[in-house]
């Protein structure tokens, strides 16, 4: 069974015209950010646009419908700050890069989010209220992503994590100290990459 096979199909997100705009806003603030302090490596904006927000906003479907969420190693706010523009709930951002806090807290304030939270400390040293999901993006392998998400998630919650070609190795190896339940998604923005949503995260044994 190829990977394509076994990945569900993501709907299309449809969003409000002011939540678009207040994207554009974002693209345009990073935009100036990173001609400084270099937070992506892309400087186009028909790049920022599809590589970074269409590919962060996907995820919109497989939130949970309530309860907070929880970004890991949120850099320049993907995919962490876009799902909290597009679905305005209290959203935790935790990057230990000084830098990019400060940007994610100049965001917040600019597009006027107070609903979001940014912890500029390490993942393991934050006290977060427990979690409906968690996200990451080109964090780390996943075996070190379930540690967080373990830890921070509530009952019934669920971490969403985007990857690439890695994917299914990297899902044998968390095999050897976790179980969980799988969901595939291919992704709407890159035929390489899929999106794993897993739930019911345990220690193997436990």
């Amino acid at each position: 069974m190829t990977r394509a096979d076994a990945a569900h199909l993501l709907p299309a997100v449809d969003v409000p015209r002011e939540t678009r705009e207040r994207l554009a806003l974002f693209r345009d603030l990073l935009l100036r950010w990173n001609a400084r302090i270099n937070l992506i490596a892309d400087s186009d904006p028909a790049t920022i646009e599809r590589r970074h927000i269409e590919d962060s906003l996907q995820l919109l479907p497989l939130v949970p419908a309530c309860g907070p969420l929880g970004d890991l190693g949120s850099g320049a706010g993907f995919p962490g700050l876009v799902l909290a523009i597009a679905s305005a709930r209290e959203t935790h951002l935790i990057e230990s890069d000084r830098r990019k806090a400060a940007f994610l807290l100049e965001a917040a304030r600019t597009l006027s989010l107070p609903h979001v939270h940014v912890h500029p400390a390490r993942i393991e040293a934050v006290a977060l209220p427990p979690l409906a999901a968690v996200t990451a993006r080109a964090l780390a392998p996943l075996g070190g992503l379930l540690v967080h998400a373990a830890r921070l998630l509530a009952p019934g919650g669920v971490a969403i994590f985007p990857k690439g070609r890695s994917a299914d190795t990297e899902l044998t190896d968390a095999a050897r100290d976790w179980t969980m339940t799988v969901e595939r998604y291919q992704s709407r923005t890159s035929p390489d990459s899929l999106i794993l949503r897993l739930s019911d995260i345990r220690r193997a044994g436990a």
